[in-house]
């Protein structure tokens, strides 16, 4: 459900640097290895080493992290700032790392690789852009050491230079970064880095994501990376409440009507259109509705909408017709989203006086609360397999909102053990991130979006 934009997040200091960069880890120094080309099984090996020692750092997973470093009598990790010091830091900051230090969140994306192996010894550079909890950037570019022990390859030294951009160059807007989370790997693979503000994908199986932004709605081919306007005809103000049907034949959206006779200053109505593209044909005829999942039949809507002031879960066919009330409690129920089985329907309430996530039966019967902690949790998405639930926790109160440009991290439900667990570090992002289903066809990642801003 759209609401307003609210960026909030103090400036991105040199103390800072632990939420989404090592603190005070780098500087430049330089190796030459002679001897053998590049291997390529080597070279995705180390890739992946260097990207698992990113994620555990910003986990706050020190075993994890401790496993990408070797001790040895050279390690040598230096830090250049870009207020001209130079830092020598021990090999325990790797290993044994003060807590105060890691686990602080932030994601970044490496590029740029370049490598030079020999036998055991491997010599890397790479540029990396780092994006702290508060959504600020901090370029660097790195430098790292590495030996293959018992087979498998290790960090033994490390430096990078950290340095800002010219004023003239310096962003002044949002970027989006869309990106995929394996839940069995963790990996996060950074898809299309943009720098306007896009929302919510959809997976269709055809290997492409369906996102928004300015009204628009949009075709991101997995592959290619290109990305083409989808055609929705006059409705050119649709929300990030959008969704591919059970069939992959055809698009829910959400359209703000300013043509509705509604008195409502926001008048989000709910329409269907064929996958490709076309002319959008109208479901509900009340304002405000907004979508959020198909019946696995493709005959039934599911919608958070507002009437006479409190916003409900309802239900109404794909060809219109009367709507039906699913939930009837004071405060915000949002978010549904039926079970592949149709048996039940995932959403987020506030009916407790904290946002956690519920499940009740898809004729709104028997409500069930699933989650009982600190955070606002929000949009339960359903795996396709029907074995979990991914979802989005503020990691602070939100009440009944969920603004754009908060902290914000990706959780994961086992639903048979009900077991939770973190998929991301902490980032910023909040409304836009995660709204709508986006799982992958297979149920092993979900596609989600990260900002900056500056």
């Amino acid at each position: 459900m759209e609401k307003p934009i609210c960026v909030q997040g103090p400036k991105y200091g040199l103390n800072q640097f632990g939420g989404a960069l090592k603190p005070l880890l780098f500087t430049i120094f330089t190796f030459c290895f002679m001897g053998v080309g590049l291997a390529q099984s080597d070279s995705l090996a180390i890739v992946q080493l260097l990207e698992k020692e990113s994620l555990t750092w910003r986990m706050g997973d020190v075993a994890g992290h401790a496993e990408c470093w070797q001790e040895r009598p050279y390690n040598r990790i230096l830090a250049a700032t870009p207020d001209a010091r130079v830092i020598d830091i021990p090999i325990s900051t790797m290993i044994n790392p003060p807590a105060t230090i890691i686990g602080n969140g932030g994601l970044a994306i490496n590029s740029n690789y370049k490598m030079k192996i020999d036998g055991n010894n491997a010599f890397v550079s790479h540029d990396e852009l780092s994006i702290n909890p508060q959504g600020n950037e901090t370029k660097s570019i790195e430098m790292r050491v590495l030996e293959k022990v018992d087979n498998q390859w290790k960090l033994v030294g490390q430096s990078a230079l950290l340095y800002k951009e010219d004023d003239n160059e310096a962003k002044k807007d949002t970027t989006s970064y869309i990106q995929t989370v394996d839940i069995t790997t963790g990996r996060i693979e950074t898809i299309l880095t943009i720098d306007e503000h896009f929302e919510a994908p959809n997976w269709h199986p055809d290997n492409y994501l369906i996102v928004n932004s300015k009204g628009k709605l949009y075709n991101l081919d997995l592959d290619t990376k290109n990305m083409k306007l989808i055609d929705t005809g006059f409705a050119d103000q649709c929300n990030n409440d959008h969704g591919i049907s059970p069939d992959n034949k055809w698009l829910a959206i959400s359209h703000n009507d300013v043509n509705d006779p509604s008195p409502k200053s926001y008048k989000s109505a709910i329409y269907v259109l064929p996958i490709e593209g076309g002319e959008p044909r109208r479901v509900t005829k009340e304002v405000m509705s907004f979508w959020h999942g198909w019946s696995p039949d493709g005959k039934t809507l599911t919608y958070c909408a507002e009437r006479n002031g409190n916003y409900d879960v309802y239900s109404i066919g794909v060809n219109g017709g009367r709507e039906k009330r699913l939930t009837k409690t004071e405060g915000l129920d949002d978010g549904p989203e039926y079970s592949p089985d149709g048996k039940y329907i995932y959403m987020n309430s506030y009916r407790t006086g904290h946002m956690q996530i519920w499940r009740m039966r898809a004729n709104g019967s028997n409500p069930e609360q699933l989650t009982f902690d600190e955070n606002s949790n929000w949009f339960a998405h359903p795996s396709p397999d029907g074995k979990w639930i991914a979802y989005i926790a503020y990691t602070s109160d939100q009440k009944q909102a969920h603004l754009f440009g908060k902290q914000v991290k990706l959780r994961l439900m086992n639903l048979e053990t009900r077991e939770i667990t973190d998929l991301t570090p902490v980032f910023f992002g909040g409304q836009g991130t995660i709204n709508v289903p986006s799982w992958s066809p297979d149920s092993k990642k979900i596609a989600f979006v990260s900002y900056s801003i500056n």
